[in-house]
């Protein structure tokens, strides 16, 4: 295996952070949940105000994985980083790019200045887990995360006749 290279995405590389976006979501059994598309990928997080950033891993000039992170506020330690997914595709698991990709992403975190980055894991991902434990961090099983999706907060809206 060549070595692999792990830099700052670009706006070109958005086409294949939603394919590997989307080859999560078909692990994670939930193939229809990406509504997220490419042109709203370039937009958010290579335009004027950046949502997101993100290192991706080339091997052979293609896109092998990605680190995609963004910036939030703990109330207890202030100025966060939280990493949405580490993804590498199938194929190229267990060789160490899933290991170069956090490693950038924490070094990227620290020389921020940040005192925490988070992330969640699936309970069942118990490869992930491990990953993540071996390397030093810790998952709560007692933390559960809660969202609700635009339907919800529409539902929501309706019931208590809040204003949009």
């Amino acid at each position: 295996m060549k070595e692999v290279y792990i830099r700052e995405a670009i706006s070109t590389d958005a086409a294949a952070i939603l394919a590997l976006i989307q080859e999560l979501a078909d692990f994670e059994r939930e193939p229809n949940a990406v509504a997220v598309t490419e042109m709203e990928l370039v937009q958010d997080g290579f335009g004027d105000n950046p949502q997101f950033q993100c290192f991706v891993a080339e091997l052979n000039q293609n896109i092998v994985g990605i680190a995609l992170f963004h910036p939030c506020y703990s109330t207890w330690k202030g100025k966060s980083w939280h990493l949405e997914d580490l993804i590498v595709t199938k194929s190229h698991r267990g060789k160490g790019i899933g290991f170069e990709l956090l490693q950038k992403f924490i070094s990227f975190a620290h020389n921020s200045g940040v005192r925490r980055i988070q992330w969640a894991v699936l309970d069942w991902n118990t490869p992930a887990i491990d990953f993540y434990e071996k390397h030093g961090a810790t998952v709560f099983s007692e933390w559960k995360i809660t969202q609700m999706t635009q339907g919800e907060m529409q539902k929501f809206i309706a019931k208590h006749h809040a204003s949009i």
